[in-house]
């Protein structure tokens, strides 16, 4: 057994890590809360490991600088090459967890159990803090599990701790769905949380020598979908609106004043810095008025990271005059870029002429941030495309940060609205209001996707089996059927319901050849005054994406 966590043992604890995250990644991948066919947390979290395994690797010759010991600066090369590595939401947040270990034990003398605990401490905290909304139910709830038991097992003793964090992870985490309802619908636990509980008992064998033996979770019964609601707040409003704010703190309680006036669950959270003048805080609220949200955040100082969220039990129409036709690039002069993810050939090409720079789907905060670089712009705009990209996005933003170029992410979870994002850009207008406008147009843009299920599954729409045809409006699923092009006629039927004047169709790589043209004409003869616009994108899984505006 080891007293102290040395440099050789954070070197074991990564490649033990990766070894089992590797041996379970299809078990992971398997827990997606949806049945839809790029379930990919486990390959995330192997693929965010791997970068970090790697970084010690490359430094294994390096020695610490003054400011840290041996095992201190394999906690860092460990935690850096994690954020340039990391791949979704689940990536993203395990490297915070690392980077909260490291900036705590980097100057210990020695890492036994209370300092061990200190640490899981500051990472659960770091992890939260990598969260614009913090969900409980998630691998935040067990990160901070296994904080709060290392902290109450005040021991010096670092076998002790490692063991009680460890079981108080996997005793978190078989708890997870009892938390998030959307996990309870699937009938299984979170898969972040089950992917840090490997790396806890990774962290068990490398100090003891002994490997925990924990059977995986088993799955649980499913719960029906009519408990299926939104986390907080009266459904009386449609839309959630998040932005950063950088403001002094008098003009944040003028603008708090006015968010509570316009709806309800209003969240607003300083970073905590002693000058007033350079605070930034992060605001949350459920509306009705998206405008007069962010027109508040305006006034009160400059809001950037704006997220629009239309909730799925009450979508309402999009307005006429945030819709637009998606016409010829506009010109990114005036020191100013896009970079936009896309999975697929075709959608690549249109966003290319479009004048943005393309990164291929599910990419690293090191490629996303590579890519804002090579623009050589000094301000950027990133459209993730996808709501698993949007943390590397941000985690890609901070780094960006640090080199001296400004980029503002603009939380598009699908390229139909990245395509009205980009339509609506003006380099007349000053950054900040081109990015709100952006953020404006992608949120008046409704999306859907359709997939067949690759797993049996309870969703809200009911039960479905492997080969069904599933349409999912806002990461919902809304309809399931068994003709492909029946269900693409009868979601965007739906769609068009709530009100829209265009919409746009990308047919994907599986997608029988005339897919689309079959539900331009359909839109046509029941539609008439609709505009539609079809083009081959060539995205896997999905053989159709729909944008309504």
């Amino acid at each position: 057994m080891l007293d102290t966590l040395d440099a050789a043992a954070v070197r074991r604890w990564c490649a033990g890590g990766l070894a089992a995250l590797r041996r379970h990644q299809g078990e992971i991948d398997d827990l997606n809360v949806y049945p839809v066919p790029d379930g990919d947390t486990g390959t995330n979290l192997v693929l965010t490991l791997t970068s970090a395994q790697q970084a010690l690797a490359m430094d294994l010759a390096t020695l610490p600088d003054g400011g840290s010991t041996a095992h201190g600066h394999a906690l860092r090369l460990m935690a850096r090459g994690a954020l340039l590595g990391a791949r979704g939401n689940s990536g993203v947040i395990l490297s915070q967890i690392l980077r909260g270990l490291a900036d705590t034990l980097a100057a210990a003398p020695a890492v036994r159990g209370r300092q061990l605990a200190a640490a899981l401490g500051d990472a659960t905290a770091a992890a939260y803090s990598a969260v614009a909304e913090p969900v409980e139910g998630t691998v935040l709830s067990v990160v901070a599990a296994a904080a709060r038991a290392a902290g109450s097992a005040d021991s010096d003793d670092l076998p002790t701790v490692a063991r009680v964090a460890a079981g108080a992870a996997a005793e978190a985490l078989a708890r997870t769905p009892d938390q998030l309802p959307a996990l309870a619908r699937a009938g299984v636990v979170d898969a972040g949380g089950r992917g840090l509980c490997l790396l806890l008992d990774a962290l068990v064998e490398v100090v003891t020598g002994e490997s925990p033996r924990r059977p995986a979770p088993a799955p649980r019964p499913v719960r029906p979908p009519a408990t299926a609601a939104r986390e907080t707040g009266s459904t009386d409003y449609a839309y959630e609106v998040q932005f950063l704010l950088d403001a002094d703190a008098d003009a944040v309680a003028r603008m708090r004043q006015t968010l509570a006036g316009l709806g309800d669950s209003l969240v607003v959270v300083g970073d905590g810095a002693t000058d007033a003048a350079s605070a930034t805080w992060n605001v949350h609220v459920h509306v009705n008025d998206v405008g007069a949200a962010v027109e508040a955040g305006v006034e009160a100082g400059r809001p950037h990271r704006i997220s629009v969220t239309r909730f799925a039990d009450q979508p309402p129409a999009a307005s006429a005059d945030a819709v637009a036709a998606h016409g010829a690039a506009a010109p990114t002069g005036d020191g100013r870029a896009a970079v936009v993810v896309a999975s697929g050939a075709g959608i690549a090409e249109l966003f290319a002429g479009e004048g943005a720079t393309v990164v291929p789907g599910n990419p690293s905060t090191g490629a996303l941030l590579d890519a804002i670089r090579a623009t050589a712009a000094a301000r950027v705009v990133v459209l993730p495309n996808d709501p698993n990209t949007q943390a590397v996005a941000h985690a890609a933003a901070r780094e960006a940060h640090s080199l001296g170029v400004r980029v503002s992410v603009v939380p598009t979870r699908s390229p139909v609205q990245a395509l009205a994002a980009l339509a609506v850009r003006d380099p007349q207008r000053r950054f900040a209001d081109d990015v709100i406008a952006m953020a404006e147009a992608a949120g008046a843009c409704r999306y859907a996707e359709v997939c067949w299920a690759s797993r049996e599954a309870l969703t809200v729409a009911g039960p479905c089996r492997p080969g069904d045809v599933l349409a999912l409006v806002e990461g919902e699923v809304h309809l399931i059927g068994a003709d492909l092009a029946d269900t693409c006629t009868a979601v965007v039927d739906r769609m068009l319901g709530g009100g829209g004047e265009l919409v746009t169709l990308l047919s994907g790589a599986d997608a029988p050849e005339g897919l689309a043209d079959a539900v331009a004409e359909h839109v046509a003869r029941r539609w008439p005054f609709v505009e539609v616009q079809a083009y081959p994108g060539g995205q896997p899984h999905y053989p159709l994406l729909v944008g309504v505006e």
